[in-house]
């Protein structure tokens, strides 16, 4: 088995400021560390457990479905109304799911999904052994 030690996600957005701006301002992610030069700087985030990397540009968004972000908030009522309070445009309303997570979508300026979760507090995923 590979010892990881760290791991991100890379993304190549269409706009790397207006990204950066998203990911900082609305989305609130606090900056783990920038590096290059400015004004095409890659800038990395803390995404709970791991971390998002925007960096480069790319031509094109991504294929629509092709990576999805997933970000677990203590709230879900609590995150919509922040991120809509921001600009954030909501793809799909906060619902129960048929596997007891409460999801809602959002999208970043490059239609890039990102699914916002509550873990209720009666789902296995609480439970620790």
């Amino acid at each position: 088995m590979v010892n990881v030690l760290s791991s991100r996600v890379l993304l190549r957005p269409t706009d790397l400021e207006r990204s950066r701006a998203f990911y900082r301002d609305v989305l609130g992610l606090a900056v783990f560390r920038e590096f290059g030069t400015p004004p095409d700087h890659g800038t990395v985030f803390f995404l709970g457990g791991g971390f998002l990397e925007l960096s480069g540009r790319a031509d094109h968004p991504p294929q629509p479905g092709a990576v999805r972000l997933w970000l677990q908030v203590p709230d879900i009522a609590e995150a919509r109304a922040d991120l809509v309070g921001k600009g954030a445009k909501v793809v799909r309303e906060p619902v129960r799911e048929p596997w007891g997570l409460l999801e809602m979508w959002i999208a970043d300026p490059d239609g890039l999904e990102i699914c916002i979760v509550e873990v209720p507090e009666d789902h296995p995923l609480r439970y620790r052994p």
